[in-house]
């Protein structure tokens, strides 16, 4: 049966996927001054590795973790759990929590955009026309009023938009996508406005009510080592730069009653979503008792032919714990095996953008190269602390290591057409002080 249309190029939140390609005079610091329809192009390809130095003017994240990353125009937007954030170079702390904006060359925040939200943001996305921005979170309010874990605001006021009310999702978003007239939600979540959706969803983007027509049945979620069985989940998902592919990972074990190992790829028409063939066995294995579910983060290369996935999990050989590896697409079969798998040796990656010239993966690794170390350094093994780069044709570590304090770990890697952001809990960048949030620019 031939597919529907695809429908329109999604927007793409998170570490690689919106970047802003017009430019524009000036960050608007007054309501609904935000510069015009700025462009927004799907994911950015570089021909360079990006410079191992960071930038000197990015603003600070005092505590908690920057999540999220997305820029519009010449705005950048920060979310996670921070509550205070300072401008480069000065003392003044600022009390601005869980979602700043600020400006892209300069690095100025932007104190007339002051959104409250009263939870923890773990996903941003920008709307099609670039004049406001989609929240999802742990959140259950935005500027007083009722946003229950999904939210939309201006993105140059925070203001709440009007005709907007999402759905209530009973748990919270992790991730999400703009495809079409589609949001695209993967998280904790169990029900979407009373109705059983475990996992993934889609609200309207216009109006946040529940779009019945995603609805793939995750189920099958993994046993913990206490014997208990948690609530699927969708750790991370991504979109194809052409919206026909959906790329997710969780703790599910089936989609559609079909077996799929956390990691399923979905074909997204106009009429919905629909499982596709593709299917990899290789993260059916258990890693650590603790981590049943290892699958953290994942990004689609911008020509869509292939994607990288990146997990934790702990050292156990011939399997695909503690990696980061590439799959491509190629024919929707059962079967799949990555293209190459990169080792860190027992240390967790949690996130991954995909540029022409790179894999940039990040977590709170010590080393990549190293599929014989056991928390240890083995043969071949090269240090990349918190953050690194891999070839992506030969899967081996490039020589980009600018070095980065572990901490828990760099949750966010968001390329742009100027360079790589990277987000995390630590304050420490190349040996200087960039806390929670750095900019390497395109040498």
């Amino acid at each position: 049966m031939t597919p529907a249309p695809a429908p329109p190029p999604p927007q793409r939140a998170r570490r690689r996927r919106v970047a802003a390609i017009a430019v524009v005079t000036a960050l608007a610091t007054t309501a609904g001054a935000l510069p015009p329809a700025p462009a927004l192009a799907v994911n950015a390809t570089h021909t360079t590795v990006v410079s191992a130095r960071p930038a000197a003017w990015t603003p600070h994240a005092l505590d908690g973790t920057v999540y999220r990353i997305l820029q519009i125009g010449d705005r950048v937007y920060l979310a996670g759990s921070f509550t205070k954030v300072r401008n480069a170079n000065t003392t003044a702390q600022l009390a601005m929590p869980r979602l700043v904006a600020f400006h892209a060359d300069t690095g100025r925040i932007d104190t007339a955009f002051k959104p409250v939200v009263n939870g923890t943001v773990k996903a941003l996305a920008a709307s099609a026309d670039g004049r406001s921005l989609y929240l999802g979170g742990a959140f259950t309010t935005v500027n007083g009023v009722a946003a229950p874990r999904v939210a939309r605001i201006d993105a140059a006021t925070g203001a709440r938009v009007a005709g907007f009310a999402p759905a209530a999702l009973n748990n919270q978003v992790n991730d999400m996508r703009l495809v079409g007239n589609r949001l695209l939600v993967g998280g904790a979540f169990q029900t979407v406005g009373g109705v059983t959706r475990r996992g993934l969803a889609a609200l309207n983007a216009t109006t946040g009510a529940a779009d019945a027509s995603v609805d793939l049945r995750l189920d099958g979620a993994r046993v913990t080592s206490s014997g208990a069985t948690s609530p699927v989940k969708v750790e991370a998902l991504d979109v194809s730069a052409d919206g026909g592919r959906l790329v997710f990972a969780g703790n599910f074990s089936t989609v559609s009653g079909a077996a799929r190992h956390q990691l399923a790829v979905a074909d997204l028409s106009a009429t919905g979503a629909t499982l596709s063939g593709w299917a990899t066995t290789r993260y059916q294995p258990q890693c650590a008792k603790t981590m049943p579910a290892y699958l953290r983060g994942v990004d689609i290369s911008p020509d869509g032919a292939w994607f990288a996935v990146v997990t934790t999990g702990g050292p156990f050989p011939g399997t695909l714990c503690d990696t980061a590896a590439r799959f491509e697409f190629g024919a929707a079969t059962a079967g799949k095996q990555p293209t190459w798998a990169n080792h860190t040796g027992g240390d967790t990656l949690l996130s991954v953008a995909v540029t022409g010239a790179a894999v940039y993966v990040g977590g709170h690794q010590r080393w990549l190269d190293n599929p014989s170390g056991r928390n240890s350094a083995g043969p071949g093994a090269v240090s990349r602390p918190g953050v690194g780069a891999i070839h992506p044709t030969t899967g081996k570590a490039l020589a980009w290591n600018p070095t980065k304090d572990r901490g828990v770990g760099t949750a966010e890697l968001y390329a742009t057409d100027r360079g790589l952001w990277v987000g995390s809990d630590t304050v420490t960048v190349a040996g200087e002080y960039h806390a929670r949030v750095a900019f390497f620019p395109l040498a």
